[in-house]
């Protein structure tokens, strides 16, 4: 049985590394609220609520965020220039077969939602809350990082080593299957976060007509 089955999501604690984690109150107010948003969504979490959580009035809050809306615009950009980086700095130490470059994107793909599982629920089910001029920066993020798994793939049909009928929905499912990990994953699972990622890059690399792995599996 998935952990956590019975919840939104399967995570009971909200992480941010210390590199996105403001010092002070303003650090404590992200952390508060993005375990409220994980775990109820950006709507069902008001900020008196958050402000409760935090020890202060709402009027106080205010001193630090203008709005819950800039709160969450904080949360999606984090969780999307994380996600940006370790795709980056993945395709950075694998090699040009575009079969080892889309493994070394679904293993930064899933590491990321495996080990940041509230920021990813939260940077990718809540975006659609934001206003169209806080929400540009993160949304710009993503398409970027949607960008580099398209280009992969065209490289590889180019190349003939994929075989698929549409690029798009090819990316499309790739993608969502790494996000549903953040719902669903905890370090209780029957395997480790390191193979889930391993067994979702040989996934990935079926759907794209790719028979045999690129590399061996971890042990």
């Amino acid at each position: 049985m998935i952990p956590g089955a019975q919840r939104r999501l399967a995570a009971t604690h909200a992480t941010l590394l210390p590199e996105h984690k403001p010092e002070g109150t303003r650090g404590v107010i992200l952390e508060v609220a993005l375990k409220l948003f994980a775990e109820r969504g950006y709507a069902g979490a008001s900020i008196r609520e958050i402000a409760e959580a935090v020890g202060m009035k709402s009027a106080s809050l205010y001193a630090h965020f203008p709005s819950k809306e800039h709160i969450l615009a904080e949360l999606c950009r984090i969780g999307h220039e994380e996600h940006r980086r370790s795709i980056h700095r993945a395709l950075l130490e694998c090699g040009a077969d575009p079969r080892e470059q889309v493994v070394a994107y679904v293993h930064a793909h899933v590491a990321m939602h495996a080990q940041f599982p509230m920021l990813a629920v939260v940077a990718n089910g809540e975006l659609h809350a934001l206003s169209s001029e806080l929400g540009a920066a993160t949304f710009e993020l993503r398409n970027q990082s949607i960008q580099v798994l398209e280009d992969i793939v065209r490289r590889g049909l180019e190349r003939g080593v994929f075989r698929i009928a549409h690029v798009w929905l090819a990316v499309a499912a790739i993608g969502a299957m790494g996000i549903r990990v953040a719902y669903w994953y905890t370090p209780e699972f029957e395997v480790d976060a390191q193979q889930v990622a391993d067994i979702y890059a040989q996934f990935a690399l079926r759907l794209l007509g790719v028979a045999e792995p690129a590399h061996p599996q971890t042990p």
